[in-house]
């Protein structure tokens, strides 16, 4: 059974404007609770720390800013379950601008995906995102790097290899989401100037060279995504650039036949 808890804590963004990112509550916080009973933070949290940055710009900028990363955290988790007043409390007690608390079973979580409209699933499960994909909604894998993420910039990167890929029909259902996605990331980007942006979008190529570079480059402002940084590695070792670019997630799913 799925149920879905507003925080009474936070305004709620107007759902017509708002792009819905939904987290795994166990990726943001650990199960260990400190004498006070409060949750230690997992690997997500500079992540949400971020995203909660681009919305307080946002808003600095103009108090009456609508289009704005709008969180859900969603709980499959069978002891974080039975800690839902500790969940709260705890998204609460680390200034977390969380907007809905949704609760469900490892076989229904897609439900509370699609209930509440989400538009991007992160995760540290590969299963819950494979599985999130095939219904239709666009997912990325987090793994513990995202923990070394910083929390004052969003830091999000594009596979320019996924960009190009030739189109299958695996990616047929996913691609309206992906294309709905980008058009938000797009002009929430535009909302920023060139410097100081609390929003940054890389592209990286692993193994294409300049002229697949290129066209990643052109689909991606297509459809309304200019992009911060290029990275071209030609199939060099991809770990030094990660580790020194710090993206909180990697966007693979969804993205070939975009122009088509």
């Amino acid at each position: 059974m799925v149920s879905t808890i507003p925080n009474p804590h936070v305004t709620q963004k107007v759902a017509e404007r708002a792009l819905v990112v939904a987290v795994t509550s166990r990726s943001v916080f650990d199960s260990g609770a400190d004498d006070g009973g409060v949750l230690g933070v997992g690997v997500a949290f500079p992540l949400l720390q971020a995203l909660q940055r681009v919305n307080e710009r946002l808003l600095e900028d103009d108090p009456d800013e609508s289009l704005l990363f709008d969180v859900v955290l969603i709980t499959t988790d069978a002891q974080q379950q039975q800690q839902r007043p500790r969940l709260l409390s705890s998204a609460r007690h680390h200034g977390l601008d969380v907007s809905r608390f949704c609760f469900s079973g490892e076989d229904d979580f897609l439900e509370g995906l699609l209930t509440n409209d989400v538009q991007l699933f992160l995760t540290t499960d590969q299963r819950q995102a494979q599985q999130a994909s095939a219904k239709g909604v666009l997912s990325a894998l987090m793994d513990q790097q995202v923990a070394s993420s910083p929390s004052e910039q969003l830091r999000v990167m594009f596979c320019g290899d996924a960009v190009v890929r030739s189109n299958t029909d695996l990616m047929g259902a996913i691609r309206p989401a992906a294309q709905r996605f980008l058009a938000h990331l797009g002009e929430l980007r535009r909302r920023f100037g060139v410097l100081h942006s609390p929003l940054s979008i890389i592209l990286v190529m692993f193994h294409g060279g300049r002229d697949s570079c290129g066209g990643a480059l052109r689909t991606l402002r297509s459809c309304g995504v200019h992009v911060d940084e290029v990275y071209c590695l030609a199939g060099a070792p991809r770990g030094p650039i990660m580790s020194q670019l710090r993206p909180h997630f990697l966007l693979r799913e969804g993205l070939s036949g975009l122009q088509e």
